[in-house]
């Protein structure tokens, strides 16, 4: 139900985030500083390891397994986030005094403390009452602190469609909960997909600091390693490579997915 004012409505939220540039296919610039970045990164773990095997091969070889746990931890916050997120978001608009003074509660609360904090308090603090292991606290922790900016990307998005397209759904026989889902949601997704893969990105970055709760992933294994080996510049320069990689590919990957998303905009 396309309306003659509608079509710039994307361009109503900006949303700034930590997390890794999205490629733009229309940029060039940003494509080569894309790909410059990935090449370089590549190419620079590629020659420490065959130049320096000794200790850079064995440095990488020793990180695989914290690269699996990373991603496990990632994923696992993602699938929670995104729902917590698209939940607060409604809250937030939501007519209903209860539910929206409870959402926004919510995002103010979470969005004031910082992440470590909250790791600390779920894996330490909340042990008095019961046990959580590392990784279920890890994933608890940074589902719930990124669900509530994943709230305010969702709420953004909404509010940025506009009111006639939720008119013209009323108009035509859909209650509420059908005009959002069937006609709001899939027109917002394509505003709220850059930010939302940011976020992801910038999740994945933040498990880093799910290593001072002896959880095994990236950063736990490099601490394990310099603590026998105390090569601290080598080991965190891998490190920091390895992450680099990671993040252009994940951020290369929301740009795909964002120009399918606009395939039909003819963009």
């Amino acid at each position: 139900m396309p309306e003659p004012n509608d079509t710039h409505s994307k361009g109503n939220i900006v949303m700034v985030t930590c997390g890794g540039s999205i490629p733009d296919p229309r940029e060039w610039r940003l494509i080569n500083a894309w790909s410059i970045a990935l090449v370089g990164a590549v190419c620079a773990l590629f020659a420490l390891c065959l130049l320096w095997p000794e200790p850079y091969l064995r440095i990488l070889l020793y990180l695989p397994d914290g690269v699996l746990i990373t991603f496990k931890i990632t994923v696992m916050s993602i699938c929670c986030a995104v729902p917590l997120g698209l939940l607060t978001g409604l809250g937030r608009i939501s007519r209903n005094r209860v539910i929206n003074l409870l959402a926004s509660t919510y995002v103010e609360v979470i969005r004031g403390i910082p992440l470590l904090v909250q790791l600390f308090y779920i894996y330490y603090a909340l042990s008095r009452f019961f046990q959580v292991s590392g990784i279920t606290s890890a994933v608890i922790a940074i589902s719930v602190c990124y669900g509530a900016y994943m709230g305010e990307v969702f709420r953004a998005g909404i509010m940025a469609i506009s009111k006639g397209q939720s008119e013209a759904a009323r108009s035509l026989g859909l209650n509420r909960f059908q005009t959002m889902f069937y006609v709001v949601l899939p027109q917002a997704w394509r505003t709220i997909l850059p930010p939302v893969g940011n976020e992801c990105i910038a999740m994945l970055k933040d498990t880093s600091l799910v290593s001072i709760m002896a959880v095994p992933d990236i950063m736990q294994r490099a601490r394990s390693f310099v603590g026998t080996t105390y090569l601290y510049f080598e080991t965190y320069t891998v490190i920091a490579l390895i992450y680099l990689i990671i993040t252009l590919v994940l951020s290369k990957c929301v740009s795909i997915m964002e120009s399918r998303l606009n395939y039909y905009d003819g963009k």
